[in-house]
């Protein structure tokens, strides 16, 4: 199995050399690593281009697996415009996302997904843990074990970082809606695993690691924009909800506190 990994990033010099380390030390696996950049001024061009160089040295020595590297930089429409890029330049089998400032659990996170894919499986996820600066001490843990379907009407979903789709769905269903702020994340996982029912797996370890402070988390404002998008993905989607079915998941992330 082929899995295309997409990572999107603006102006992340400071961020995105933990993710490309977190996947060139994956293995066992055939990866096809594709990052779309929306045109940064930050140096973040220079250290992907230093990374393009070590994946020719890498592959040129026959070293490991099959590893793909393929990169863009360009003005784009925002994250979800980016991703949609990613995913239309995707050839594998299977297509996830790593943010430029999140990392894998280990180095056989990718092979342990690959894995868990079977014939009648579209779409795999797992656990996350956000992690302080030092990268191993863990604030929050966020467990999607008992995730089930009905929750999207409260505005709870498997941790978009580690979820992982067939391909083809993409094709069959669309991508990302860039009508969405900082919500496309959550109505695609609607669209996909309630409305359209794609038939999905739960992979019980961590999968990924995510520095604090992501664009759905950096202060009230954001977090009731979400939510407002939490409901109208649901209503779009054909679902009821309302801005107070959002609230009980908030338990949920205190939860996620408490556990560790």
């Amino acid at each position: 199995m082929k899995i295309s990994l997409i990572t999107v990033c603006f102006n992340s010099a400071r961020t995105i050399e933990t993710a490309i380390e977190s996947v060139f030390s994956q293995k066992g696996v055939d990866i096809e690593y594709i990052i779309i950049d929306g045109a940064s001024q930050d140096g973040t061009v220079d250290v992907i281009k230093e990374y393009e160089v070590r994946s020719l040295e890498w592959r040129s020595g026959g070293v490991g697996d099959v590893f793909e590297f393929k990169w863009i930089s360009e003005c784009d429409r925002g994250m979800y415009d980016a991703l949609n890029k990613g995913i239309s330049l995707a050839t594998g089998d299977v297509v996830g996302i790593l943010n430029s400032d999140d990392m894998f659990e280990s180095a056989e996170t990718l092979a342990c997904i690959a894995a868990a894919f079977e014939k009648d499986i579209d779409c795999i996820y797992g656990d996350i843990r956000f992690v302080k600066s030092d990268l191993q001490t863990t604030i929050r843990y966020y467990g999607a074990r008992h995730w089930s379907p009905w929750m999207h009407n409260f505005g709870y979903m498997p941790p978009h970082p580690s979820v992982y789709i067939r391909r083809e769905c993409f094709n069959k269903f669309g991508g990302y809606k860039l009508g969405y702020k900082i919500s496309a994340d959550f109505e695609l996982m609607v669209r996909y695993l309630c409305r359209n029912r794609i038939s999905v797996k739960y992979l019980p370890q961590c999968l990924v690691k995510m520095r604090m402070g992501g664009l759905s988390t950096r202060n009230w404002r954001t977090n009731i924009l979400l939510n407002k998008e939490n409901v109208l993905a649901n209503r779009e989607n054909g679902y009821f909800s309302c801005f107070l079915m959002m609230l009980p998941k908030y338990f949920f992330k205190i939860w996620g506190f408490i556990r560790i």
